[in-house]
C-alpha cells in the first residue's frame, strides 16, 4: 500500500511540473508574439517569470529594455 502511495504522488508530482513548464501559463504562443516595441507593461521591477505569469502577463527577456512582463494580445474573434 505504502507502495502504491509513493508511485502516486510521484505521478501527480510529475504531471504538475511538467504542465507548469511551458513558456505561457493559459495563454496561447499567439497571444505573447508581440513586438517589443508594441509590449505594454504589466510587471513591475525585478518581476519574476512566475509572477508575471500569474497575473494572466507574457514573459519574455530575450529582448533587452523592452517590458519583459507585458499584456498579451486579446482575442479579437466575433461571434456572431
Amino acid at each position: 500500500m505504502e507502495a502504491r502511495v509513493l508511485w502516486l504522488t510521484a505521478v501527480v508530482l510529475t504531471l504538475v511540473s511538467s504542465s507548469s513548464s511551458g513558456q505561457y501559463v493559459g495563454l496561447s504562443e499567439s497571444q505573447c508574439a508581440i513586438p517589443g516595441t508594441d509590449r505594454v507593461d504589466c510587471g513591475y521591477p525585478e518581476v519574476t517569470p512566475e509572477d508575471c505569469k500569474s497575473r494572466g502577463c507574457c514573459f519574455d527577456s530575450s529582448i533587452p529594455e523592452v517590458p519583459w512582463c507585458f499584456k498579451p494580445l486579446q482575442d479579437t474573434e466575433c461571434t456572431f
